[in-house]
């Protein structure tokens, strides 16, 4: 299964999958739907599949020209996202499983963001190879989403569940937000060698406008506060007693950041 990068918008990214023994592809959360038809037409390649993580406008705003193209494809989306998602013929919750090219992923609902937010999770195959976590806006390189529908509580559970992912996974978020990222999390964990070290290379790399999409998780749990609320140099930088609370100023002071 190859996995093509596809910019859109101001700052999206949209992920075509791609069989091409089969000539199949399926694309996640298509903002819009013209770079994945000129995408398709270089492949010549027929999409089946739509995997959508949330109802945000800029994760579906694709779906009805697709759908239009490819009148048999299949969109997917989460079990609460009923009536939300144009298109939706299959309705996931934690647990299910979905195939693509022989690969089968892991549903997990990751509410927070949403209140029906889900990630597709393709275990390592074969085992020596990352796995590949498609997360929406629930986990980002360097942050996470600002809670639309969702808890502080809700969205802790969802981040623990990605975090405990194989350090190995590839994190394929819907946004380039890394650098901005980075620059709060400073703020809040400034002795971090890591994270400075992080910093470095992503400005760097957005200088030269390379992508810093797909993160690796390992990384995400050595740099990113938001998988980090339960570090006391991060419960002391917030004035927080646990990890809830962390996690509460954190997002607090990122939304006015």
């Amino acid at each position: 299964m190859q996995i093509i990068r596809i910019p859109a918008l101001f700052d999206n990214y949209i992920f075509l999958l791609h069989d091409p023994q089969q000539k199949i592809a399926a694309v996640v959360d298509p903002a819009v739907a013209e770079p994945v038809l000129a995408q398709l037409q270089q492949l010549q390649a027929e999409l089946v599949a739509i995997f959508n993580t949330h109802h945000h406008s800029d994760h579906i705003g694709g779906n009805h020209q697709l759908l239009q193209r490819f009148p048999n494809l299949c969109v997917y989306g989460g079990k609460e996202d009923r009536g939300r998602i144009p298109g939706q013929q299959v309705f996931l919750e934690e647990g299910d499983r979905v195939s693509f090219a022989n690969r089968t992923a892991e549903v997990l609902f990751v509410p927070g963001h949403t209140r029906a937010h889900i990630a597709y999770y393709f275990p390592p195959e074969p085992p020596t190879q990352p796995g590949e976590l498609f997360c929406g806006d629930t986990l980002f390189a360097g942050g996470c989403g600002r809670l639309f529908e969702g808890t502080p509580a809700q969205m802790v559970e969802s981040l623990n569940k990605i975090r405990a992912l194989p350090d190995s996974t590839r994190i394929w978020c819907a946004h380039e937000y890394t650098l901005k990222n980075l620059q709060f999390a400073l703020t809040v964990d400034a002795e971090n060698p890591d994270l400075k070290d992080r910093f470095i290379q992503v400005k760097q790399m957005r200088r030269q406008n390379e992508a810093t999409i797909p993160s690796l998780l390992g990384i995400e749990k050595q740099t990113n506060p938001f998988l980090r609320w339960d570090r006391p140099s991060l419960q002391a930088s917030t004035h927080s007693q646990d990890a809830l609370q962390t996690f509460r100023r954190l997002r607090g002071m990122k939304d006015q950041f």
